[in-house]
């Protein structure tokens, strides 16, 4: 083999998947920092106020700004994923999410120029958003879309892997700065060092990402001309099953996933009395571990078909949602500990890794990126962006946790269902031919 033939040679599905979770990494780093910043630093620089509860209020909504982002980054880079290939949008999304989350460490604070401080803070937040929500969908499909035919739910999973890893990395981030600067310098400019080494965590992943070759899948639809105008419009007339069930199969994932990374926040802190600092360590311990026991759980599901592990991993988060909050009631370091080493690396990893695979193998390739990123994030609006507030509400109408997990065993049970209701991969492909042999104005080629 000469030297310009092994340039050539495509890549094994592991470099894929690693590149993928290395990308996707950095990508919820930048995403996560934000919101970790906001809660412990940022608050009092940017929506300054005699009442903190006010400004705490005003730091949450600049966070939940994304959530409203990313759909329509979604369906943006869904469509050009769709026509144009999924690479140079993954490439695209981690400059768009890098550059937004060095600019937040260039903003001048609401001392330096008032009003415009918290402005463009949340326009930069709603980058970030717009940005993450493209970066789902194409690190998924070039997992699956490189791995082979038996192992595409392990490969799947690796990028959901990326996200436990972007916990452990903006929390750890966010920890050493708050502990290594004293409370004025933090305030004045130690704050900015974790946005600014975003540029660092970019320039990795842009190495890693354009080493890659485009998703053979997406090649072979595009050297049959199979690729619609609209991918939307397809997605929406001939896959609504499919984008339903997509969005609904998150709940149990998302639900545990989100009371232990921020309700747990509050409530262990400031219900149970626990030190912050204790908390902290806890979920950067969990999520760590998360990252290898992801993947790992993953292996059993392609023994398995997805729909049936779906359904079986919701019911497992459904059974563990009591013991989550018997554990950290109890008040003690094991307590804690072990809750969290229940909720994330057990629970969420079961439920989570998974579903990225199976979501993404609801449609066929030529509508997958707008499809499955259609899926994941409108069903992020309902499965993840509620979530802390429906539980703090619960708590203080109910007083009691066991009110939470019984509204994720709900939710679970929400989940199971919509698994049982989706296409399977059968007719996916049945729905794929004949949404081909439609007429040739309403399929063309790139």
């Amino acid at each position: 083999m000469t030297k310009s033939s092994a340039a050539k040679a495509p890549p094994t599905p592991m470099k894929v998947a690693l590149a993928s979770f290395i990308g996707t990494t950095i990508e919820w780093y930048d995403y996560l920092v934000f919101g970790a910043a906001t809660v412990l630093i940022l608050n009092p620089l940017f929506f300054p106020s005699e009442d903190p509860s006010i400004s705490s209020l005003a730091g949450f909504g600049a966070i939940a700004v994304a959530f409203i982002a990313r759909p329509l980054g979604g369906i943006f880079f869904g469509h050009f994923g769709d026509r144009i290939g999924r690479k140079r949008l993954l490439v695209l999304s981690l400059v768009m999410m890098g550059l937004g989350t060095f600019l937040v460490g260039l903003l001048p604070t609401y001392d330096q120029i008032g009003m415009w401080a918290p402005i463009l803070l949340v326009t930069l937040r709603f980058f970030q958003g717009f940005a993450v929500g493209g970066e789902w969908g194409g690190a998924v499909l070039m997992s699956l879309e490189h791995a082979p035919p038996k192992r595409r739910a392990f490969y799947a999973s690796f990028p959901q892997a990326g996200v436990p890893a972007g916990v452990v990395l903006s929390t750890g981030a966010v920890m050493i700065v708050t502990q290594v600067f004293s409370e004025e310098t933090l305030l004045a400019w130690g704050w900015r060092l974790p946005f600014l080494a975003s540029a660092l965590l970019v320039a990795v992943g842009l190495y890693i990402r354009l080493s890659v070759t485009e998703s053979p899948e997406f090649l072979a639809s595009k050297e049959k001309l199979d690729l619609p105008k609209v991918p939307i419009g397809s997605v929406l007339k001939n896959h609504k099953r499919a984008v339903v069930s997509g969005m609904l199969v998150n709940l149990a994932p998302n639900g545990i996933f989100y009371i232990a990374s921020t309700f747990f926040l509050s409530y262990a802190t400031v219900t149970l009395g626990m030190p912050r600092e204790l908390v902290l360590v806890a979920l950067t311990c969990a999520a760590a571990l998360e990252v290898a026991t992801l993947p790992l759980v993953t292996t059993l599901a392609d023994r398995w078909t997805p729909r049936a592990f779906v359904m079986a991993t919701s019911a497992l988060v459904a059974v563990g949602a009591l013991p989550v909050f018997l554990l950290i009631n109890t008040g003690t370091v094991g307590g804690l500990f072990a809750a969290y080493l229940l909720a994330l690396p057990i629970l969420h990893a079961a439920a989570y890794g998974v579903s990225a695979g199976f979501i993404a193998e609801l449609f066929p390739p030529e509508v997958r990126y707008t499809g499955a990123s259609m899926s994941y994030q409108f069903g992020g609006i309902l499965s993840s962006a509620p979530v802390p507030i429906i539980a703090a509400v619960l708590l203080d109408t109910t007083g009691t946790s066991t009110s939470i997990a019984l509204y994720l065993m709900v939710a679970c049970a929400i989940g199971i269902a919509a698994a049982y209701w989706s296409p399977s991969r059968r007719r996916a492909r049945v729905v794929a031919r004949a949404a081909a042999e439609l007429p040739a104005e309403e399929v063309s080629a790139p």
